[in-house]
């Protein structure tokens, strides 16, 4: 006996299963579910059009997500005084990953294997890795640039220096500059006043004295002459 919709474990809508006895079938129970909702649509068109809705929502949903990320990343920049250039890259990534995911999603609603998705996914990701370990100390001065951004361990216009050992002072100077990579120092006129670009990493890899600008520049009271003050 040909199985139908009511045998146990046979899906009721799904007209591709095997439970289906024949084609004419789901065309019947389709032209019923129109009839019923009173809508003019054949029943061939039925299983196109709802992959259709199904590929539009993902791709709403994708569109709302990414534009959700980037107002919280501009607040973000709003509340903490992040570069541009540091945001505008990292927005970007991420409207790619969601995209691209949505993407991912609307082929496997069109038929495509996810085998094949997720050997496609796999290699790229070991891709990344690869060039995640080659770039490791890049990444590390860009992370370590977005935490002295945001944590404030020191600004523009303080003196810093970085301590190699208790006995072994390191490199001091004024901060003028922070970018992604390096922060900027002028040393002091003693040991030259020269510029020296330190990696951000080292900040967090080594210990680090401070001062202030506003201690650097104690307000200086000037005398009056005598006669000047009578």
């Amino acid at each position: 006996m040909s199985p139908s919709w009511k045998t146990p474990g046979c899906k009721r809508w799904n007209c591709s299963s095997p439970c289906r006895p024949s084609w004419k079938h789901c065309r019947d129970r389709g032209r019923s579910l129109m009839e019923v909702l009173g809508l003019p649509i054949s029943a061939y068109w039925i299983e196109p059009l709802l992959i259709g809705v199904q590929i539009l929502l993902i791709l709403l949903a994708g569109y709302v997500l990414q534009r959700v990320v980037g107002g919280f990343l501009t607040g973000l920049g709003e509340r903490y005084p992040l570069p541009p250039e540091l945001l505008v890259p990292v927005r970007g990534g991420l409207r790619w990953l969601i995209m691209g995911s949505a993407f991912v999603f609307v082929l496997g609603r069109l038929g495509v294997s996810a085998t094949v998705l997720w050997t496609a996914l796999s290699g790229f990701v070991a891709v990344a890795a690869v060039a995640f370990f080659a770039m490791w100390s890049v990444l590390s001065n860009l992370l370590c640039a977005i935490l002295i951004f945001t944590i404030g361990p020191f600004r523009i216009g303080d003196m810093v220096e970085l301590v190699d050992t208790l006995d072994k002072p390191g490199v001091k100077g004024r901060v003028v500059a922070i970018n992604l990579m390096f922060t900027t120092l002028i040393e002091t006129p003693e040991a030259g006043g020269a510029l020296v670009q330190v990696p951000n990493s080292q900040f967090f890899q080594k210990s680090v004295r401070r001062w202030r600008g506003s201690d650097l520049f104690p307000q200086m009271v000037i005398a009056k002459p005598a006669d000047e003050q009578d």
